[in-house]
């Protein structure tokens, strides 16, 4: 196989599948390194498709003591020498991700399930009690069996509240989530590692007023690439890509990174953080090998469109790089928020274009011509 019939990931959200099967995988292991080593309850908010589900494998593979996984990767240079790396913790991987959550009870459906497979391993003994009470068991007897405490995942915790039918639907799985996730409070001395992911952040949600300690870093300088590529990653990875896209396309090299920034770059998570391209788009033109509109294609959300349409906003205003909004309209979202531009922020549609220190508010603009 030639470096440019490399295999890409597109679509692959598993890091072990990636590893093992070969499929080319951007580093980012510096960031789990650094959040491992750094603190225990962490959130992240990112648009669709732009790698929080990998990240989040890539953190349990950690946590599972997968040490052949990471092989050649820079957290293996890191964690050299260090004698309690690569230990087996108990992990509880929640992912929202593939169920329809405008059906009723989908929500309780998903966390019995989850529930149900780790009481396999776990021990049954209390599955007649609520979602909330098994899953505070569970993370008990897995401490108690393993001698370790517990590393707990989420992926797209938002999924839920964000497509539920109607309102009525989206306060039930709010209230769903007060009692089950109030363990994550409450079991503080059973936890060794939480990390939360999600496209938006609900204000008011028990995920965050309940767990009051937990670390958002979606704007963080420190965090701005860990998610996406970044230029230098797109150079140093994917140079044997870049050239055959070129070839296809009739065009020099430099005009074709010229043309993949014009098309797939400018996302921006910090307002003095490194830019990312957009890891989809970018993943599907070089296996096409054709410049197209890849992650747009892919659909726009129906709760985005039904908010456009209830605002009237104009969405022309951000042609300009003149449209404002504070931090905390951009960090938290509320569904009773008429402006529909924190969501536009939050799921990739705008990105942040500039920053007005005194008023600490963001100039927001499309990142791209996709």
């Amino acid at each position: 196989m030639t470096d440019i019939e490399r295999k890409l990931p597109i679509g692959i959200q598993d890091f072990e599948s990636i590893r093992r099967d070969g499929y080319l995988y951007v580093d980012k292991t510096g960031y789990i390194y650094e959040l491992v080593h750094g603190g225990k309850p962490f959130f992240l908010s990112r648009p669709r498709r732009f790698g929080k589900s990998l990240f989040l494998s890539t953190i349990k593979a950690y946590f599972e003591g997968k040490k052949e996984l990471f092989e050649g990767l820079k957290i293996r240079e890191l964690e050299d020498g260090n004698e309690d790396a690569w230990q087996e913790y108990p992990v509880f991987y929640i992912d929202f991700n593939k169920k329809n959550f405008k059906e009723d009870s989908a929500l309780e459906i998903v966390l019995d399930e989850h529930i149900r497979a780790w009481e396999a391993v776990y021990g049954d003994e209390r599955s007649d009690r609520s979602l909330e009470e098994r899953f505070r068991y569970c993370i008990e007897k897995a401490t108690e069996i393993t001698k370790k405490n517990a590393v707990v995942l989420v992926d797209e915790y938002d999924k839920p509240l964000l497509e539920g039918a109607d309102k009525a639907m989206v306060e039930h799985n709010k209230a769903v989530f007060k009692g089950f996730f109030s363990t994550l409070k409450s079991y503080d001395r059973y936890l060794k590692f939480v990390f939360i992911t999600g496209v938006t952040k609900f204000s008011k949600v028990s995920i965050f007023s309940d767990l009051n300690q937990l670390n958002d870093i979606s704007l963080d300088y420190r965090y701005s690439g860990i998610c996406g590529i970044t230029e230098k990653e797109l150079k140093s990875d994917f140079d044997s890509e870049i050239e055959a896209l070129a070839i296809n396309n009739q065009i020099l090299k430099e005009e074709c990174l010229t043309e993949l920034k014009k098309m797939y770059d400018g996302y921006h998570f910090h307002q003095n953080g490194e830019g990312v391209y957009n890891p989809f788009s970018l993943l599907n033109a070089f296996d096409k090998r054709e410049f197209g509109m890849y992650w747009f294609a892919t659909g726009t959300p129906t709760f985005l469109i039904d908010k456009l349409k209830e605002s009237g906003f104009d969405a022309k205003q951000f042609t300009t790089d003149e449209y404002y909004e504070e931090e905390s309209s951009l960090t938290d979202y509320r569904m009773d928020n008429e402006n529909p531009v924190p969501l536009f922020y939050q799921t990739g549609y705008l990105t942040i274009r500039g920053y007005d220190a005194e008023f600490r508010s963001y100039a927001l603009g499309y990142p791209n011509e996709e």
